[in-house]
């Protein structure tokens, strides 16, 4: 019988993408055939169930294969994906890791082995060596830097499926970055589940800007730096003084901020308050005048009222956000914010609604300041590149793949700028 490539599903964060890039390289290393890999989210309960309907569907799809289930979802709730008809196994999110474990997948094996797969992930202490020498694009690669998540906002399932923090030693990251640049790679993006507790696991506690500030010095060659998320109430002085003196760090900050309003975010156990936020945008606006921010933010969430999720939305102003991110709160199992009184679902729908709407305004107001404007575009593909603030610009002409190319913007089309 013909044997098969593993098929890979990925769903949820960027950190999910790279790790399913290790997995594959694992599966190969280890002869896995015949077999579909689900890397599932659980950030919250809508992605859980289009977890079950991927993994549903890849059954249809491919009813001789062995389907894994690894991710997030598996990790807070194996059981249940184990009393799925449509799984053979389930894997936690260390154990997806761990080259033991896809060498017990070779096809000889598979049927021998425990069907769940998963152990406390509190107790694992280091990042696994699964680093890889980028993917994504050509364009642009990926290093993660830090897993998992010491802080227990009360909405918030992440830590039981990632654990607690670790972090990868800085000249791990700094000798990646190095085969990176070398590989071709003109911009590398920091990832992890919380960026900004990056050092605290590690030998005399460094932060996040003193890794920046090393990357840069250390990879001179690299031509672009970009981190994907912070906290924005950790940010520490170096990496306030990178935002400051270097232009390799690009001007975009994707912040964590979750709401705009001060009990809110008290009931979800965050770190910051609203003024908080705003001064952190004034000041690194100051010390970058072309920073742009995105940010994550919730919609209805429990016990808010139309006054509460109104500092909300005027927090993409007071803060001048750029790029949302809108959840519409859904409660998760497990979680303190799921035994709060809870919002309306028409008024959680509609919340987001508002919130998205301004969103999408915003875009519209950042992309008109930037016509007649000069900016150095990352090509990801031979008509679309990326600035230096992470907005899309489309070239009639093609041009290379993967190379940074300066262009005044013409004009705007839709969501993305023209070039010129």
């Amino acid at each position: 019988m013909d044997r098969r490539a593993p098929v890979f599903a990925t769903l949820g964060c960027r950190l999910n993408a790279y790790e399913t890039e290790a997995m594959k390289d694992l599966a190969a290393a280890h002869g896995v055939e015949d077999a579909v890999v689900v890397n599932t989210c659980a950030v919250t309960s809508e992605a859980v169930r289009k977890a079950r309907q991927e993994i549903r569907r890849l059954r249809r799809e491919n009813p001789n294969a062995k389907v894994i289930v690894t991710g997030c979802a598996a990790q807070t709730d194996p059981d249940s994906f184990a009393a799925m008809d449509e799984v053979d196994l389930v894997v936690g999110n260390a154990e997806k890791m761990q080259p033991q474990t896809w060498a017990n997948m070779a096809p000889d094996l598979i049927g021998q082995t425990e069907p769940v797969q998963v152990d406390d992930i509190m107790s694992v202490t280091e990042t696994a060596g699964h680093l890889i020498d980028g993917f994504g694009t050509r364009s642009r690669a990926y290093v993660q830097i830090q897993n998992g998540c010491d802080h227990r906002c009360t909405f918030c399932i992440i830590p039981f499926g990632r654990g607690n923090s670790r972090s990868v030693p800085a000249g791990v990251a700094v000798d990646q970055i190095r085969r990176l640049v070398d590989r071709g790679y003109n911009e590398v993006v920091l990832t992890g589940v919380d960026m900004t507790s990056w050092g605290q696991d590690l030998p005399g506690a460094p932060r996040l800007g003193d890794l920046v500030m090393r990357i840069l010095k250390l990879v001179p060659d690299l031509p672009r730096l970009r981190i994907s998320s912070i906290d924005s109430i950790e940010a520490d002085d170096n990496l306030m003084r990178a935002i400051a003196e270097e232009p390799r760090l690009m001007p975009h900050l994707h912040l964590s901020l979750q709401a705009g309003d001060d009990m809110i975010l008290k009931r979800m156990k965050r770190r910051h308050l609203r003024d908080d936020a705003i001064r952190f945008c004034e000041e690194a606006r100051r010390l970058r005048p072309d920073m742009t921010f995105g940010a994550d933010i919730i919609a209805g969430f429990p016990t808010e009222t139309e006054a509460m999720f109104q500092n909300s939305l005027k927090l993409v102003e007071d803060c001048d956000l750029t790029w949302l991110h809108v959840f519409p709160y859904s409660p998760r199992p497990g979680t303190p914010a799921a035994r709060m009184p809870q919002v309306n679902g028409k008024a959680i729908k509609d919340r987001a609604a508002r919130l998205r709407a301004a969103g999408d305004a915003a875009v519209a107001r950042h992309l008109a300041t930037r016509v007649g404007c000069d900016h150095a575009v990352l090509m990801e593909n031979p008509h679309m590149g990326r600035t230096e603030q992470f907005t899309e610009v489309t070239f009639a002409a093609p041009q290379v793949e993967g190379s940074i190319v300066r262009t005044r913007i013409a004009g705007v089309d839709g969501t993305r700028l023209i070039a010129g």
